[in-house]
């Protein structure tokens, strides 16, 4: 096993630059891992994990407190979410978005911890934002073929014209592709300005911090709501169609259901 320490990259290229995409990294067996991005992660799930058994602990049907008011207004949320775009509440999809966003967002705000860029956030690191973006491609496609049939889950993806096949799986390759790189392209550059503002002169680096440290918070929450967001209308998609064409269909159907009763009613 070797171990190449981020401190040893900082000092060939001196101590007073900027260093973009150094980690602090593993050797095992020929492969190399990113071990400041693996102990992030072991660190946002930990937290995940810790709060969960808070929540289960005091969760009361009385006097909530502050913990389970903040989770209810997620899961509210998310609720409002998953219905109006699958049209009904769906057992996995509504806790896969709950805990993609809760594990995001704190994986996020590991920014903010001082920790010398030693920890940085795991989310700043593509090798963690492509496994959760497949993850997502991977739940969605699957909910896709589950709800509509495989056969036609693949017709879809000829709609409108079988010319345009080519293009709609480019697409649909696309979506993982983009929804990871918004996400590390957001944080990393967030730790590329910390690491700048570290270079300024020690009398005026304390108010831009705070500042930029605050704005990260902010950031940090949006990425992750824009992350869970994209998730549910993309189970959305997969189950609707392309173009969500079904699903208009299934509204027009209702409406003619609906419209069908007052005509019988009408007297001769």
């Amino acid at each position: 096993m070797i171990i190449t320490d981020l401190a040893a990259a900082e000092s060939e290229g001196g101590g007073s630059e900027v260093q973009i995409g150094h980690h602090w990294t593993v050797e095992i067996g020929g492969l190399t891992f990113n071990f400041d991005t693996m102990l992030s992660t072991v660190i946002a799930g930990s937290v995940v994990i810790v709060l969960g058994l808070m929540l289960r602990r005091s969760a009361t049907n009385e006097v909530p407190g502050k913990l389970q008011l903040a989770w209810e207004a997620l899961v509210s949320w998310v609720n409002e979410q998953v219905e109006g775009n699958l049209g009904r509440l769906n057992p996995f999809v509504v806790p896969l978005a709950v805990s993609l966003f809760v594990f995001i967002l704190v994986a996020n705000l590991v920014e903010i911890v001082p920790t010398d860029h030693k920890v940085p956030p795991a989310t700043a690191d593509v090798n963690l934002t492509y496994p959760l973006a497949l993850l997502v491609f991977v739940t969605a496609t699957a909910y896709g073929i589950r709800e509509r049939g495989i056969r036609d889950f693949a017709k879809g993806l000829a709609q409108p014209h079988w010319i345009m096949t080519p293009i709609n799986v480019i697409e649909e390759i696309a979506k993982p592709v983009s929804l990871s790189l918004r996400l590390f392209g957001n944080l990393f550059a967030g730790g590329v300005m910390l690491s700048i503002i570290g270079l300024l002169p020690f009398w005026i680096t304390p108010l831009p911090t705070v500042i930029w440290k605050l704005f990260s918070i902010f950031i940090g929450l949006i990425q992750a709501l824009i992350f869970a967001l994209l998730t549910i209308l993309y189970f959305g998609m997969a189950g609707s169609g392309h173009g969500g064409d079904d699903h208009e269909e299934s509204h027009d159907s209702d409406d003619s259901a609906e419209k069908e009763p007052e005509g019988e009613l009408q007297p001769a």
